[in-house]
């Protein structure tokens, strides 16, 4: 069995919206107690493709973008949005 997945514990900086998506998506992932094989089966996309997502390692498409909000059950402008310092 897989260890427990853990949130963020680093806000990114304003200026780093890929950070930001990385932030977010983990941080509802790991809300909804899913691994990152789990949200890539639930959106249709590769568990490495998420890794590097989650990462910071890879620019998102909006189409992506779109697959991910969905699974997550967000709408995808959330995933834009800058995270609160309250939520670490």
């Amino acid at each position: 069995m897989s260890a427990k997945p853990k949130p963020p514990t680093v806000l990114p900086s304003e200026d780093d919206l890929r950070g930001m998506v990385a932030f977010n998506v983990r941080l509802l992932r790991v809300g909804k107690g899913w691994s990152q094989e789990k949200l890539a089966l639930e959106c249709g996309l590769d568990r490495s493709y998420v890794s590097a997502v989650e990462r910071s390692r890879w620019n998102v498409s909006l189409s992506n973008i779109e697959a991910i909000a969905k699974a997550l059950e967000v709408q995808p402008w959330i995933l834009l949005k800058p995270p609160s310092s309250d939520v670490i």
